[in-house]
């Protein structure tokens, strides 16, 4: 048994109750941070966060603590909290035992990884863009999920993520490129500074450009970030159920390109792969959509008892610091096509503008999928259907309808973004996603040059 299933245990032990879940969310990483070419800040994280739900008289309460010796006082505040809180008419009740593949996601390579093999390798990705000032960071680590409850649910689970991210950037010059694994020897190390580097060199004497809806290929970062914004409303039965969803009222319909098809799949050997949810449910692979066609959305526990008519949850349940979303797709997988690279999908395109990635991103109108934001670090012109010249960051809103309506290609080729952000306890999730070419994105301003 694992030290955080000991826990887990020891804090359901604890509780008083009719019902009890003790979730332990525990995380062992390292993060080298480097600016301006330097590594100025490792950073080493050993934690455990212990959450402990009591139910009493259909009423829920929940407390939680980092500190192994306070689970007796975390018990008595989870029952307080339940004893003061209102009945919960859609509570599902806690999740029944169920059977888990463990041997998921996990690399004793990568885990096995310290401080001084963290700094290393950033410097080796510092290294191989001698040109450019290199910024971003390196980071591995080991996540565990452990669950024990008292209708018998027990589970246990421990992943490994490794990251690299890298910003290039010198006056008026900036490109960006990145590498995400599930172990470390999935990583190509200095690949990722050589592709920001590559496209930084690209950028100088960046153009302005008209307003307008253009032909576009988004690169992989740019589709990712895309679908990422998308999903917050309208692929998770939250949004669905308080109908801010682009999916309400379009399920079985045939609306994008039959090009597109995505799924939400935690356990496809390619992504970061996961067993169960934060409520213990297994992981289900769910398809979102097929050949443009909307079929589901995910979900947990609780949205499906909402929804009744035979629902039950995918395995979606989020993370405590997701929980205003309510479930959420964590891998998901964005079919590829045909094109052989992004050449290719610039012939698709013939005229318009190559995005690399997207960052800024809001939300403006959920229920129609509209997103607004900036491209960033290598954006550029296509003429003839050829990459051209470089372009200034650009605004850009964009209905997901639009950008998923007409689509001539899909890259062959698929890249895992990395999605996780590293602000909340760890939880590796990333996209599985190729470069798509779209005949309408629109643009409607411009901002900075390129650079820092």
């Amino acid at each position: 048994m694992s030290r955080a299933l000991e826990l887990a245990e020891e804090a359901l032990r604890a509780a008083e109750g009719d019902e009890a879940e003790a979730l332990v969310h525990a995380e062992r990483s390292g993060v080298a941070r480097f600016a301006g070419s330097v590594v100025h800040q490792p950073t080493l994280v050993d934690n455990a966060v212990v959450r402990l739900r009591v139910v009493r008289d259909g009423k829920v309460g929940w407390a939680a603590t980092n500190r192994a010796d306070g689970l007796s006082e975390l018990a008595r505040r989870a029952t307080e909290a339940a004893e003061a809180a209102r009945p919960d008419p859609d509570f599902p009740g806690l999740a029944p035992p169920a059977e888990y593949d463990q041997d998921l996601g996990y690399d004793e390579e990568t885990a096995s990884l310290g401080g001084e093999d963290q700094a290393r390798l950033a410097s080796a990705a510092i290294e191989a863009a001698p040109d450019f000032e290199l910024y971003g960071y390196f980071t591995t680590g080991v996540t565990e999920l452990a669950l024990a409850s008292t209708t018998g649910l027990r589970a246990d689970q421990a992943v490994t993520d490794a990251v690299c991210i890298c910003l290039a950037a010198a006056e008026g010059a900036s490109g960006w490129g990145e590498q995400t694994s599930s172990s470390v020897s999935g990583v190509d190390w200095t690949a990722a500074p050589r592709e920001a580097a590559e496209t930084a060199a690209r950028t100088r004497g960046a153009g302005e450009l008209e307003a307008g809806t253009y032909r576009a290929v988004l690169g992989p970062y740019a589709v990712a970030e895309l679908l990422r914004w998308f999903s917050y409303d309208s692929l998770g039965a939250q949004g669905f159920l308080e109908e801010r969803s682009y999916f309400c009222g379009r399920i079985g319909e045939p609306v994008f390109d039959p090009k597109v098809s995505l799924d939400d799949d935690a356990l496809d050997p390619w992504n970061l792969r996961k067993a169960f949810d934060f409520e213990g449910t297994p992981k289900q692979c769910v398809r979102l959509i097929e050949k443009g066609v909307i079929r589901d959305v995910v979900w947990d526990r609780k949205t499906a008892a909402r929804a009744g008519e035979g629902r039950v949850s995918t395995g979606h349940a989020p993370p405590d610091a997701w929980r205003f979303y309510g479930p959420m797709p964590t891998a998901l997988n964005l079919h590829g096509g045909q094109a052989s690279s992004a050449e290719a999908l610039a012939e698709a395109v013939g005229d318009g503008i190559y995005v690399t990635r997207l960052h800024y991103l809001s939300v403006v109108h959920p229920k129609e999928g509209v997103l607004t934001g900036m491209t960033r670090d290598g954006t550029f012109r296509i003429r003839g259907g050829k990459l051209a010249e470089p372009l200034v960051n650009l605004r850009f809103t964009v209905s997901m309808a639009d950008v998923l309506d007409e689509v001539p290609a899909l890259s062959r080729e698929l890249r895992l973004v990395n999605l996780n952000d590293l602000y909340e306890e760890r939880y590796p999730y990333a996209a599985l996603v190729p470069g798509l070419a779209t005949a309408r994105f629109t643009i409607t301003g411009t901002g900075s040059g390129p650079g820092l």
